[in-house]
């Protein structure tokens, strides 16, 4: 990750890849500081991430997969109208993002909440489904993908705290694992 001055890196960083024998540098995208927004795939030397610069998460935040190396344009899979703010690779073929209905309405003020839910993208075929439903105003985020078991967090009712919850596969029910879980403490580092 490229970043450039401390203000100018709040609203974007420039995501690069280098070679192993460093030889072969190659800018990939602009996007957030955020070092869960991007992963590799895992058996193809393919990149996952979220692009889109500014600050505010309401808009301009795209699910995207590039091949690297290469010099083809990256491929988008954020429908219009939508943001996704989280990913994680399911299979070689699939990822999970935390999506929301993108905000183009907020100019100022207290920055809305992004009520997202995980959705489910096969990047072989473009099929995209919800995955979770959480109740109304509820947040599933931050998916994690461990030998085929998902899980994520689910923000409850007090504010920062949050409910992790699993599916030990696509088709198994949704499932609460640890209740009451607190959210980890914001440092300025995580923004550098």
């Amino acid at each position: 990750m490229a970043t450039p001055t401390a203000s100018w890196s709040m609203d974007s960083n420039t995501l690069c890849v280098l070679s192993s024998d460093g030889e072969e540098f190659q800018m990939i995208t602009k996007m957030l500081g955020f070092y869960n927004w991007f992963k590799w795939a895992p058996k193809k030397n393919q990149l996952a991430f979220i692009s889109g610069e500014g600050r505010f998460f309401v808009k301009n935040k795209n699910a995207t997969v590039k091949d690297v190396p290469s010099a083809s344009k990256p491929t988008n899979f954020t429908p219009s109208g939508f943001v996704d703010l989280d990913i994680e690779w399911l299979t070689e073929d699939e990822i999970i993002v935390a999506r929301a209905k993108e905000n183009t309405e907020w100019e100022e003020g207290p920055v809305p909440t992004m009520n997202t839910a995980l959705y489910l993208i096969n990047i072989r075929t473009g099929e995209q489904k919800q995955l979770t439903f959480p109740k109304k105003n509820g947040i599933d985020k931050a998916p994690e993908v461990l030998n085929s078991t998902i899980t994520w967090l689910r923000q409850t009712p007090k504010e920062n705290q949050y409910d992790v919850w699993m599916k030990t596969s696509l088709k198994g029910q949704e499932q609460l694992l640890l209740q009451d879980v607190d959210s980890s403490p914001i440092f300025f580092m995580e923004y550098n």
